[in-house]
């Protein structure tokens, strides 16, 4: 008798344990969340994130395309359909999605379709890609909100994520590797002229 009924308070126990770790494993998981961003030059689009606090990582890569494994000579002749992206993993208790949207609409030229800055093509097209319903909601009221701030059509197009391809090993925290050659490559692109035409300021979020 008290044999069978060590063996049910065991029993028991193991079900409580395994629960018990289902429910943390869940909560780690719920630690962290993405949100994938297009915004021209992968290049460009990493600095801004990087130095918020709550960001854990930025990936530079290729989303929105038809090619698996896609190198960066295919997505620069626009033969995939794939733009370049960055994708960030955060800490949501630490950062909002929101004060995501809020960096990357002032960091990029959301009035322009198929070209950010200097590049021109599909390959360089905007776009904010949603993981879940609730990231769709807020990334359509914050494209709203900056089509009312800036009087025009905003063109950045909101999609459900699809798979993303990180870039290759050199194009990551490109900014920090080489300097001297982003400097110049994001002044001679314009990119700082023409977001100081759109937003009427440098002074942005994240900023370089």
């Amino acid at each position: 008798m008290r044999r069978r009924l060590l063996r049910t308070m065991l029993g028991a126990l193991c079900v409580a344990l395994a629960g018990g770790m289902a429910v943390a494993g869940t909560a780690a998981a719920q630690a962290t969340a993405k949100a994938t961003f297009a915004g021209g030059c992968f290049w460009c689009m990493e600095p801004p994130f990087d130095k918020l606090d709550g960001v854990i990582s930025t990936t530079s890569g290729y989303t929105g395309g038809r090619t698996e494994n896609p190198t960066y000579e295919e997505v620069s002749a626009g033969r995939t359909g794939h733009t370049e992206a960055v994708e960030i993993v955060y800490d949501p208790r630490k950062i909002t999605y929101a004060q995501l949207l809020e960096v990357f609409w002032r960091n990029h030229d959301p009035l322009t379709a198929n070209a950010q800055f200097c590049d021109v093509g599909s390959q360089y097209r905007p776009g904010i890609f949603v993981h879940d319903d609730a990231q769709r909601q807020q990334a359509e009221a914050s494209k709203q909100a900056v089509a009312r701030q800036l009087q025009k059509p905003v063109v950045t197009e909101i999609t459900t994520a699809p798979r993303f391809w990180p870039a290759e090993e050199y194009h990551q925290d490109y900014y920090k590797k080489n300097p001297i050659r982003y400097n110049v490559y994001r002044l001679a692109c314009g990119r700082e002229q023409r977001l100081k035409e759109v937003w009427g300021t440098t002074d942005r979020v994240g900023a370089r």
